[in-house]
This record gives structure tokens, C-alpha cells and sequence, in this order.
């Protein structure tokens, strides 16, 4: 049986609220989950569970303008500002914890581990993202998030239907309320609960670096360089990550393990979490205990 989460806060690095919740024993290992731009740390529940119970302390944060962390006022969503708030996190945490990054989350973990903060951790996986992503594909998850990101939603089942027609692949929901955390109701409609200047392009300060693909690629070759195992985890069905880039980025990180998740797309953990957290335990297992 696993024991509901314990919710903690910490301040990122300009003062902002960061929040996150703890699973297992604070003084075991601990294993920092990332979510994806537009996600909050809720979509890692399921993963963050069965990592705890097989032994780590399972964190799941919330990045600034996501969940139930700060907006911020002026702006600042770079992915080196995202980092430093999770570095503020990580000192209510046993010392090199292992991050693992999905999308947005992958590409701070990349700049924490390889540019912000060097030895910090002692493993880093990566969830369907690389730092040369196909284009079509960031595309496509860019216009999903844009649309209604305004009007909002009349009702949970209009939200699902959206979700369902972006991945097809997955059933859709029978329980709605498992789309609450992501939402916040206001004047009778649902909302995403992030901040839109985040993606609508009136930030001061955006995530411009997942554009950098070769500061990126240079952060992971720091990363190996230090002697920090790399895993990278693709949804088989991933027009993000497809085979190609997947390929072209092993080929250029050979040191780095792989798993190719079946019957998963971008979402990986959220699409087979079986398979994902087991993908994740057994490489902790090999690398990282």
C-alpha cells in the first residue's frame, strides 16, 4: 500500500513558490521527477508510486507558472531558471539524487546536470525528448496546448475529448476527475492550470534554449563526461522523438542506455506506466543504487 503523498515548498530562484510532493522515506534515495511543459506533478503519480515502492523516495515537482507553483510576474521561463528552482528543491534532499525528465523536464534536467550544476546527480533519464526534436512534432504539442488555451473548456468531458483526439492511441478517460489537477474552473469553464504567457509568447524571458540544440547536446556530453549514466526513454509511437532522431542521438551518445517503449507516444509514463517504471527501476538498479 502506498502512502498518499506529503507536500513540501521551497523557494526557486527569484523568490517564487516551488511546490512538490514526496513520496517514501525522506531519508532513502531520492529519484526528482520533471514534467513536461503545460503538465504538473500530478502526471507522474502512478510512476513516482512504484519507484517508492521499490525503495527511493519518488519526488514530483511543479515548475514555475505549472500547477500549483508561482507564476511568474515578469515572465522568466527559461529552462536554466526552471533548473535553478529545482536546484533549490534538491536541497531538502539527500545528497546526488537521480532526475528524471520528461519534454520540457528532460531539457532542465540536460542543463542542470551538464552546465547549471555538474556532479549533482547521479543519473538523469530522459523521457522522449533529445535535444534535436523533430520540429513537426513540437509543433503539434505547441498547437495543443495554444488551443483554448483562452476560451477554456465548458465542461471535463469537452477536455477529454480534445486529449483523446491528440492521442488516439490512448482510451479515452471514464473518470474525469483524474483531469482535475490539471485544470482550474473559473466563471463556470475549465482552464489549463499554467501560466499562458508561458506559451502564447508574451514572456519576457521564454524557454528559448530548447532551440539551442548544440548547447544541449554539449550539456549531455558533460554530463557522460562526468561519469553520470544517461537513459533515454522513447514512446515507440513518439512523433517527437521518432526512430530517426532517437538514432542519430544514440549514435552520437553510444554511452547512453535506451528502451523503446511499445504501445507508448509522447507521453510516455502516462501512456504504459508498467512499462515505463519498470524501464526506469531496473536501469536505477544497474546504475544508480
Amino acid at each position: 500500500m502506498t502512502l498518499p503523498p506529503t507536500t513540501f515548498t521551497t523557494t526557486g530562484a527569484d523568490g517564487l513558490t516551488i511546490v512538490a510532493d514526496r513520496v517514501g522515506d525522506p531519508a532513502a534515495p531520492a529519484v526528482v521527477f520533471l514534467h513536461g511543459g503545460g503538465q504538473t506533478r500530478r502526471s507522474w503519480g502512478r510512476a513516482a508510486a512504484a519507484v517508492a515502492q521499490r525503495g527511493w523516495q519518488a519526488v514530483t515537482v511543479d515548475f514555475r507558472g505549472h500547477g500549483d507553483s508561482d507564476w511568474s510576474a515578469d515572465g522568466d521561463y527559461r529552462v536554466a531558471t526552471f533548473a535553478g528552482d529545482v536546484l533549490e528543491v534538491l536541497r531538502h534532499l539527500p545528497a546526488r539524487p537521480v532526475i528524471v525528465g520528461a519534454s520540457l523536464g528532460g531539457f532542465t534536467a540536460m542543463l542542470l546536470a551538464g552546465e547549471l550544476a555538474p556532479g549533482t546527480v547521479r543519473a538523469v533519464v530522459l523521457v522522449d525528448i533529445v535535444p534535436d526534436m523533430n520540429q513537426s512534432g513540437a509543433s503539434r504539442i505547441h498547437d495543443f496546448m495554444a488551443d483554448r488555451m483562452v476560451s477554456g473548456f465548458e465542461s471535463l468531458d469537452e477536455v477529454a475529448d480534445m486529449i483523446q483526439k491528440y492521442n488516439p492511441h490512448r482510451p479515452r478517460p471514464t473518470d474525469l476527475d483524474g483531469l482535475r489537477p490539471n485544470l482550474r474552473q473559473r466563471d463556470g469553464r475549465w482552464y489549463w492550470h499554467w501560466d499562458p504567457k508561458f506559451i502564447d509568447g508574451t514572456a519576457a524571458r521564454p524557454p528559448i534554449e530548447v532551440t539551442e540544440v548544440e548547447r544541449m547536446h554539449a550539456s549531455v556530453a558533460r554530463i557522460l563526461r562526468d561519469g553520470v549514466p544517461v537513459l533515454l526513454v522513447r514512446g515507440q509511437m513518439s512523433d517527437l522523438v521518432t526512430e530517426e532522431r532517437a538514432e542519430q542521438f544514440l549514435a552520437r551518445f553510444p554511452a547512453v542506455d535506451f528502451v523503446d517503449v511499445g504501445g507508448a507516444g509522447h507521453m510516455v509514463a502516462g501512456d504504459r506506466n508498467d512499462l515505463f517504471a519498470d524501464a526506469v527501476v531496473d536501469f536505477l538498479t544497474r546504475h544508480a543504487r
